[in-house]
């Protein structure tokens, strides 16, 4: 064959692999396109801006991916449950009783009204919050507003309680945002994406580049997960401020998690949460939104407000 038309040749293959490529990863691009411009149903309001949850973001193709809202509440249900007997069994489930677990619950009772903003189901929600016995720096909210801490993170960072509604309130964000679903969705169209295109470039260049496309896809997923590790921070805080407790509390926090993780951390294009200093930074850009938010919760204005207070974490 004439080395022109071999060459065509290969750029038409080149071109169907590209188009088949973006074709599957079309969806979640697109996600990404609508989520960032403006569109008439967008809902803006004082504080951090509402961008409306759009459970077929995804795309028609990929709809059914994620499990349905209902199925989700229910295995979460079940999964809290049987977390909490387990804990429970083996003495981990601090009592009611303790004053730990009423300060908590008193925190989320102001917290819980506020959260119906960022997702309407939220009212419908069955909220349980409990405190289990461990020296994990750990808190968590699964679908349907099942909260739970761990002692260590109260113990550990010496958490006032601006800075517990900072850690309940991204917890709970992630909830109301349906992060775990969609980052289901995302990681299993761009898990496809990658087989597929790792095969047909594979097929035309006459090399195994599969572990190459494979490692790229994994990476984007990554990547999603860090940028809901950021709404979750600000709509977190959003909560909290309206909730009268102080934003600058988020500051505090990640300082205290620095002070934590001085025996390092990993690299933050391979983590699944961004760089605690890089958090600062965004919470910080924010605050000209969500400081109004907690000096109307108190009546007062933003110049009247005392400056933040915190405790010094432990080492």
């Amino acid at each position: 064959m004439n080395p022109i038309f071999k060459t065509r040749a290969r750029t038409r293959r080149a071109a169907a692999v590209l188009a088949l490529c973006a074709s599957v990863c079309a969806p979640t691009h697109a996600a990404r396109a609508q989520d960032d411009r403006p569109n008439q149903d967008q809902v803006v309001q004082d504080g951090i801006a509402v961008k409306p949850l759009n459970r077929n973001r995804i795309g028609s193709v990929w709809r059914d991916i994620a499990a349905p809202e209902q199925v989700v509440n229910e295995q979460s249900a079940q999964q809290y449950l049987a977390l909490m007997s387990k804990a429970r069994q083996e003495g981990a489930l601090v009592p009611e009783s303790d004053p730990q677990v009423r300060r908590l619950r008193a925190i989320a009772r102001r917290i819980i009204p506020n959260t119906v903003r960022w997702n309407p189901d939220a009212q419908q929600w069955k909220w349980q919050v409990n405190l289990l016995r461990s020296d994990e720096v750990n808190a968590f909210c699964m679908p349907g507003g099942r909260v739970a801490f761990y002692t260590g993170i109260i113990d550990k960072l010496r958490l006032t309680d601006d800075e517990i509604a900072a850690v309940m309130g991204h917890e709970i964000a992630h909830a109301l945002r349906e992060h775990g679903r969609d980052r289901q969705s995302k990681a299993t169209a761009t898990g496809l994406a990658s087989q597929l295109g790792g095969a047909a470039l594979s097929a035309w260049l006459g090399v195994d580049v599969r572990g190459a496309t494979n490692a790229a896809g994994q990476l984007l997923v990554l990547k999603f997960s860090r940028d809901e590790e950021r709404e979750a921070d600000l709509v977190g805080l959003d909560i909290a401020a309206r909730s009268g407790y102080d934003p600058r509390a988020g500051i505090a926090l990640w300082n205290k998690m620095a002070v934590l993780n001085q025996s390092g951390a990993p690299i933050e294009l391979l983590s699944t949460h961004p760089g605690g200093g890089e958090r600062i930074e965004q919470i910080e850009s924010h605050m000209n939104v969500l400081l109004p938010l907690y000096a109307r919760s108190k009546g007062t204005t933003v110049d009247r407000l005392p400056p933040y207070r915190s405790n010094v974490a432990q080492r």
